[in-house]
């Protein structure tokens, strides 16, 4: 997808058969291109700069998550739109469901190095961080701004949530 005034911007879908119910993880391609700059900064340096791709990761077959793709496409750019810089503890909000029926209009960005290690680059650029998306509901993104992301993770491991679960309900915050 291309974004008036933005890099092109891909969005890849992958599938794993191997586990009971198929996984599918949807990964951008072309955040990285450009490091991401604190929007107060006088210049931005084309070289320099924290990179990174986003990758959503859901159990296939449960709902129509392919409609995502714009989603994250959208999310994608946003660096280079809003001058964001997306880190872990992050939570990007799209204000419309995720894919449609789902519970979810935002997502919490979380750790790098789980499922993808980071892309290193030649110096002076920095490694290229594939963050993980974990979708929240309106109820858990409330959470996680008065008390945090690792309460809302904490929450989560509590409860056992699945959070590859394209239909769960929220966790329950009480």
């Amino acid at each position: 997808m291309t974004f008036l005034g933005t890099d092109r911007m891909e969005v890849l879908r992958f599938v794993d058969h191997e586990a009971d119910s198929p996984v599918v993880r949807y990964a951008t391609l072309g955040m990285s291109g450009q490091p991401m700059t604190d929007p107060t900064a006088a210049l931005a340096d084309p070289v320099r700069g924290p990179r990174a791709e986003l990758v959503l990761t859901v159990r296939g077959g449960v709902a129509d998550t392919d409609k995502v793709l714009r989603t994250l496409a959208v999310l994608a750019v946003s660096p280079q739109v809003e001058g964001l810089v997306v880190v872990p503890g992050a939570s990007l909000d799209v204000g419309e469901p995720l894919w449609p029926g789902a519970q979810f209009s935002s997502v919490l960005v979380a750790e790098p190095g789980g499922l993808v290690e980071d892309l290193e680059l030649p110096e002076p650029m920095e490694p290229v961080a594939f963050l993980p998306l974990l979708p929240m509901t309106s109820n858990e993104a409330a959470y996680k701004r008065v008390h945090g992301a690792a309460a809302l993770q904490e929450r989560w491991l509590a409860h056992g949530t699945d959070l590859r679960d394209p239909g769960r309900r929220s966790v329950p915050l009480d």
